[in-house]
């Protein structure tokens, strides 16, 4: 068990004072078997008018923001620290049935994850569906753990990894075409190829944790990051993260789960004014285990 820490801080700056609108705010960790938040405290500037938290439609912590008063910077901090137990559900845990693939889920289960099954995006050549193809055997079975390993590693290895200014996240077709994306046009391809397969997959936001800079608190010691999770019969909701080529949950903070990218937006407003008000911002994250901090 290892006890992260994470230091979150986003500031946004206008070159005159503008009113804003509510916003979500999501940052709080799901507790679950494999990670138990300890302690979380959320500071904003200027002062809000209300905090007020809900459960959304996934069940994830969302605190709505208000604001009474105008400020030319906009400031929110987050700091969490939890519990962290790595687990790797996929090992021998899939029950027999779903072994190999194809499989079929049960009719009871199949219901409740019909949307996670269903495709989200165009693709009208099946391009997606034709690429994850590629890694089912032909002739002889295929082991479904495998499957999604190499589905999973396949993106990490021949798929280059880059920072993208614009918001939103690509289509499955773009990030395949392009061969190039961030974490979260990985997370959503290889969403929409297990879905090509038949396989429920939903998309995961949170934070990961880089050993290299760990015990920084001005370097980046992580970052916002984004995987997805498959669901297989015995084994459950199992953690893939095609960027890094991480099967499991190592070094991954989960925060929130969603259907879709755009369900799970970290930090989402709105301020009353021009596109010219608008001046910059910038984000800072930190994750570190306390053990290391200690130390260092």
């Amino acid at each position: 068990m290892t006890t992260f820490s994470v230091r979150h801080i986003t500031s946004y700056r206008y070159t005159r004072p503008v009113e804003f609108g509510e916003h979500r705010l999501m940052f709080r960790p799901r507790d679950s078997f494999d990670q138990r938040l300890l302690s979380s405290h959320l500071q904003v500037d200027p002062q809000p008018e209300y905090v007020r938290w809900i459960h959304d439609v996934f069940g994830n912590c969302v605190a709505l923001i208000g604001f009474a008063e105008a400020s030319r910077e906009l400031r929110f901090e987050t700091t969490i620290r939890l519990d962290h137990t790595p687990h790797i559900a996929i090992d021998l845990q899939i029950d027999e049935a779903a072994l190999t693939y194809p499989f079929a889920y049960d009719p009871e289960e199949a219901l409740d994850l019909e949307r996670t099954i269903h495709r989200h995006y165009p693709d009208p050549g099946d391009a997606v569906g034709k690429w994850a193809r590629q890694f089912v055997r032909i002739g002889q079975p295929t082991e479904t753990g495998h499957l999604l390993m190499t589905l999973c590693y396949a993106i990490h290895e021949s798929f280059i990894y880059a920072r993208r200014l614009a918001h939103g996240t690509q289509t499955p077709l773009e990030t395949l075409q392009l061969r190039r994306g961030t974490c979260r046009d990985f997370a959503l391809l290889m969403m929409e190829a297990a879905r090509s397969l038949g396989l429920a997959a939903r998309f995961i936001t949170g934070y990961i944790y880089v050993p290299d800079r760990d015990g920084s608190l001005t370097l980046g010691g992580g970052s916002t990051h984004a995987w997805c999770q498959i669901y297989l019969p015995g084994a459950g909701w199992v953690e893939f993260d095609p960027t890094n080529g991480i099967v499991g949950n190592r070094d991954l903070i989960r925060v929130g789960v969603a259907r879709d990218p755009k369900q799970a937006i970290p930090l989402w407003g709105s301020y009353d004014g021009s596109a010219s008000d608008f001046d910059d911002m910038s984000v800072q994250v930190n994750v570190t285990t306390d053990d290391r901090s200690a130390r260092l």
